[in-house]
């Protein structure tokens, strides 16, 4: 129990390293302008994504949506995003909204503009489809939430009760049918609600009988289908073990062991295991940890059910034999929950400079909790087993005492008759004549012992050996309970990981602008004095760049004079040069648009610092140029 501290990266850490999928590119570029209509669209993805019938809304410069056909991958990659257009598409600028499902199952939108020939004068507003709907949300993140905590213990109680072998298993019992019910039921809640949770619609969207096909063909859906399956021969194998596990445990411990694996691949073959580097690897590390987390965690609960009728002697070999499989187990926890968090985090920068980072070391300062409880248990579990390991040294000889003179009597506990002779040394009936097992009451010829006054008077004392009457057990007991409730709440902080978008996919999407921004513009101030006495002979230029992107640019030049009002000039003219790359002057060649001046076509090519000269003439023998530098990115 001890090593439940290596749990800084355990519980599904990335297996659930699980998270949105980030847009990567798009083709056309956000922002760009291109002379001639693409054909198609293309969005490219930092892991594999779903299509839904909607994925794509393509609306013109008109603002009217632009028919289009079905979404497809690419090539066939899974990673993309592809729908054909129409023939042709008039001039303008246009905006897409796009909607996809992520390999981890979560839907994921946004949106982006491209125009064609040249930008529209007014840019339609962009619609990246409906939110997600709060009421189906919050049901849909319930419902995973207590999906693994019913797997976690449906497994650990299993495990526990056939590795651990305790006498008496009835305490597991209720837990047991609870969790496979628990499970059962929030499987089938998150089959019904996939459908409005990827297209952000409400909890009634659920009942579109078309919408439910939909799911049933996609990986999230059949993997729950799946999970059901699942379940219900885990149903028939608890029937089977509940008959048979005295001859047939080594076969039963087997079959478990399938289930289990079985169960995990439900998770493991719908979220981000399943793509993205390293497949093969991510998928056994996926299993293994989720397995490992269900014998941990749910041993744990089942452990402490345990301890609350167990007594001394029976917990002595039980308690040894869990903490030697929780040792196993959090082993196989920390190895692959190292490997799942460098698969998500991708940089240690990414601990403080991500979500998924900050929400990691949270799970840290929650495992800081857990290790104090830990601490706790081992040294309880210590005391306990002590006494059992001395008694297996040195076993004395069993000699019958007779109650009586020179001899001190033997207290009473509850279900101790006079009749049995020694307490505690049969579970017997203590008739009398029983060999071995009667004490010297029982003997024929022996006057009984009179009851001593007040022997029977008040309240029992509790049994020797049992929870309430041992401080071992009850230290133990109370430990254990902080261990599951601080295990419960890293088991949330994981949940709430499984829905963030990994450090690594954050830094691959941060390379690009988001998805759906508007053309980044570039205001460059630029003073000018021709050395005129004139009002117009001064003043300031002030040029827009648009969107200051490799490619296609536009260029607004206004002119205010020395009082700050708008002045008419005769000419202004820009170029721009890239003196690193020895390219330009490239010459914008402004026109004069009543009050401005401007242009939408200066193709710069290559990113850099350019240098940018704005001459402005204000009368036949009077002007000036002035340089200044303009970053233009990719």
């Amino acid at each position: 129990m001890l090593l439940g501290t290596v749990l800084v990266l355990l519980l599904f850490s990335a297996a659930p390293a699980t998270a949105h999928a980030a847009l990567r590119g798009t083709d056309p570029d956000d922002g760009s302008v291109v002379q001639r209509a693409p054909r198609h669209l293309t969005l490219t993805f930092t892991e594999s994504v779903g299509l839904l019938d909607d994925s794509f809304r393509v609306f013109g410069p008109d603002q009217r949506r632009v028919p289009t056909d079905e979404a497809q991958h690419a090539d066939g990659r899974s990673e993309t995003a592809r729908v054909q257009l129409p023939g042709k598409l008039t001039q303008g600028t246009y905006t897409v909204a796009w909607r996809v499902v992520s390999a981890d199952s979560h839907p994921v939108s946004g949106a982006f503009t491209f125009s064609v020939g040249k930008r529209s004068a007014t840019t339609a507003q962009i619609d990246t489809g409906p939110d997600e709907d709060p009421l189906t949300g919050g049901l849909h993140d319930a419902a995973r939430y207590l999906a693994y905590l019913a797997a976690a213990l449906l497994i650990g109680t299993v495990a526990f009760a056939l590795l651990c072998r305790p006498a008496d298993t009835s305490a597991l019992r209720g837990p047991l049918v609870a969790a496979w019910w628990t499970l059962l039921g929030s499987t089938a809640v998150l089959l019904v609600l996939r459908a409005p949770y990827e297209t952000g619609a409400g909890p009634a969207a659920a009942f579109d009988l078309s919408a439910l096909e939909r799911t049933l063909a996609g990986r999230p859906g059949l993997a729950l289908l799946a999970r059901l399956a699942v379940l219900l021969l885990t149903a028939a194998f608890l029937l089977r073990l509940s008959r048979r596990r005295d001859h047939r445990e080594p076969v039963m411990r087997a079959v478990g062991a399938t289930l289990a694996v079985a169960l995990a691949l439900t998770w493991a073959a719908a979220e981000h295991a399943s793509a993205g580097i390293q497949v093969p690897v991510a998928m056994t590390s996926s299993v293994l940890h989720l397995v490992a987390t269900g014998v941990w965690l749910g041993g744990l609960v089942a452990l402490l059910l345990t301890l609350r009728r167990a007594s001394v002697d029976t917990l002595t070999e039980v308690v040894p034999r869990f903490s030697r499989i929780a040792f196993a187990s959090v082993t196989v926890l920390a190895v692959t929950g190292l490997y799942q968090s460098w698969r998500g985090l991708g940089s240690l920068a990414a601990l403080t400079g991500t979500s998924y980072g900050r929400l990691l070391l949270l799970k840290l300062a929650a495992v800081g909790a857990l290790l104090l409880a830990a601490g706790y248990s081992r040294r309880w579990t210590a005391r306990l087993a002590a006494p059992a390991a001395a008694a297996r040294t040195a076993v004395p000889e069993r000699v019958p005492q007779p109650v009586g003179a020179g001899a001190p009597a033997q207290p009473e506990g509850p279900g101790e008759s006079r009749e049995s002779g020694v307490a505690g040394e049969s579970g017997g009936s203590g008739v009398a004549g029983e060999p071995g097992e009667s004490g010297v009451a029982g003997e024929a010829g022996e006057p009984e012992e009179p009851e001593a006054p007040g022997r029977r008077e008040g309240p029992s004392e509790p049994a020797r050996g049992s929870v309430e009457a041992d401080p071992r057990l009850r230290g133990l007991r109370r430990s254990v309970l902080v261990e599951v409730a601080v295990a419960a709440v890293v088991l949330l902080i994981t949940t709430l990981l499984t829905a963030t978008l990994p450090g690594r996919a954050q830094a691959e999407a941060a390379q690009r602008p988001p998805a759906g921004a508007l053309p980044p513009t570039t205001l460059v101030t630029v003073p000018f004095d021709t050395g005129g006495s004139t009002l117009s002979g001064r003043g300031t230029v002030q040029v827009t760049l648009d969107p200051a992107r490799v490619g296609e640019n536009g260029v607004q030049a206004v002119v205010h004079g020395a009082d700050e009002g708008l002045v008419v000039v005769p000419e202004v003219r820009v170029t721009f040069t890239l003196p690193s790359r020895e390219v330009g002057p490239i010459d914008a060649r402004l026109t004069d648009a009543g009050g401005y001046w401007s242009t939408n076509a200066v193709n710069l090519p290559l990113a850099g610092t350019w240098t940018m000269k704005t001459t402005v003439r204000v009368s036949d023998v009077d002007q000036v140029t002035v340089s200044k530098p303009v970053r233009i990115v990719p």
